[in-house]
């Protein structure tokens, strides 16, 4: 058997409509990894968030987070940091916004908000993760893996104009979702972090299968082997990975469904 680098987004991907993994997943993982298969976990979400579904599948598994910032082993030891310069980051803490757009900085041991902001919990209900509430003028520019603004499409739209013409050589910009700007350090995203884990398992691009549903996953997926792309996906993932698979629902486990066919699992 050639072991195989299997790789997923979370949210919108493995995850269902509710944030949790489904009960078929967790053993369709679980199976693969006791085949002898590689499991990597790659999301815009914090390594702190992250983990609780890494332990809840019981199976060792990297963790990609932050877009790419942060790597973590199976063993949570930090295997690469990412972060922006702090010139940057200051430029982008005091962008000029509306006030109902959401400044976050996520950092290796949290995140940060610059206003109470309940609604944005609800992603983060199965896992218990929260923010601390630190005024922009407070904000540490040093060691920031993203910063992210979330509200209005538009807002974002414009707030994406002036960080690309502020500092857009440095920046690697992209979205998590339509209402979710995120900004990381230049040449920081999920692909470029899935190379070098690639690499450290001895693997190749076409050893790795990958699975995304949204902008922040194009260089991950475009990478992988084999590239599979949910039914629900932003519309233009699609045309940015244009030899990716299109699959089923995220709410409807289609991932474990794939896996469970493509590897010819009994069940």
């Amino acid at each position: 058997m050639t072991p195989r680098l299997i790789v997923s987004d979370l949210d919108g991907t493995l995850l269902g409509s509710d944030h949790r993994l489904h009960d078929s997943t967790v053993e369709v993982l679980r199976e693969l990894v006791q085949q002898g298969h590689h499991l990597a976990l790659a999301s815009g979400r914090h390594y702190l968030d992250m983990r609780v579904f890494r332990d809840e599948l019981g199976v060792p598994a990297h963790l990609i987070s932050t877009n790419g910032a942060y790597t973590h082993d199976p063993d949570d030891g930090l295997v690469s940091a990412s972060h922006l310069t702090p010139e940057h980051a200051h430029t982008l803490i005091h962008l000029p916004r509306p006030p109902q757009v959401r400044l976050s900085l996520y950092r290796e041991a949290g995140w940060h908000v610059d206003a109470e902001a309940p609604h944005l919990l609800s992603l983060h209900a199965s896992t218990g993760f929260t923010y601390d509430i630190v005024p922009p003028e407070q904000m540490d520019i040093n060691g920031v893996g993203k910063v992210l603004y979330l509200g209005d499409p538009e807002a974002l739209a414009e707030l994406e104009d002036q960080a690309q013409a502020a500092h857009g050589e440095g920046l690697h910009i992209t979205y998590s979702t339509l209402d979710s700007l995120e900004i990381m350090a230049g040449g920081v995203n999920k692909g470029v972090a899935l190379a070098a884990l690639l690499e450290s398992l001895g693997l190749t691009a076409a050893d790795c299968l990958a699975f995304g549903d949204n902008l922040n996953d194009t260089e991950m997926l475009t990478l992988a082997g084999e590239a599979q792309v949910m039914a629900n996906a932003h519309p233009a993932l699609f045309d940015r990975v244009p030899g990716a698979q299109r699959i089923g629902h995220h709410g409807e486990a289609a991932v474990a469904k794939w896996l469970q066919k493509r590897f010819e699992l009994s069940r």
